[in-house]
């Protein structure tokens, strides 16, 4: 059984939405960044934390990768076109969404308060919208990002697309705003978001 260690609120979310989706037992700790429980597995503090068979995994999208390539699903095979699509928007949504969001975060309430720049937000939240209308334009017809399959990039781009709202960055385009509702309708989703 796997164990997931960090919030809901946190990129934990997209792991344990993955396990919910994939039908998989999992035990959930819901412990804070840098926290000790944290620390313990992974010394730079940041969840979300993958425990497989005692060994630790960090970082989200590593999990994301590990868990949908384990098990067959969520994910194309590698070494296809169409995996090396996914990686793509794997790695756009890394670049232009979450670290736009990250960075937001950072200079909002992570780093020391002489530190940080309150200013940024402006360009990090235009960047974010000329973003979106990039992303538009790779969408596949369908209901996911990739068109009838769901992949790792749906549960980064969903999880932004949650953490942009609450960071006040706006959903500007609407086809963004009509998939955000899709898959928060999502039943494995509404578990996870709970947990």
């Amino acid at each position: 059984m796997y164990t997931v260690i960090g919030t809901s609120q946190s990129r934990a979310l997209r792991v344990l939405w993955m396990l919910e989706e994939l039908g998989l037992p999992f035990r959930h700790i819901a412990a804070l960044p840098r926290s000790e429980g944290v620390v313990a597995f992974n010394p730079a503090g940041k969840v979300p934390v993958l425990i497989d068979d005692g060994t630790p995994i960090t970082d989200s999208t590593a999990i994301l990768t590990y868990l949908a390539d384990r098990h067959g699903d969520l994910t194309h095979p590698a070494g296809t076109l169409d995996r090396a699509r996914q990686d793509s928007l794997t790695q756009f949504l890394l670049d232009e969404f979450d670290a736009a969001l990250w960075l937001a975060a950072r200079h909002s309430f992570v780093l020391p308060e002489e530190m940080r720049l309150s200013a940024i937000k402006n360009t990090l939240r235009w960047e974010f919208e000329h973003s979106q209308k990039t992303l538009v334009h790779r969408l596949a017809e369908g209901p996911f990002l990739m068109g009838e399959r769901m992949t790792v990039p749906d549960f980064i781009l969903t999880h932004c697309l949650i953490w942009a709202l609450s960071a006040k960055f706006p959903i500007a385009e609407a086809r963004l705003t009509d998939y955000l509702e899709r898959m928060r309708a999502r039943p494995a989703f509404r578990r996870a978001i709970a947990g």
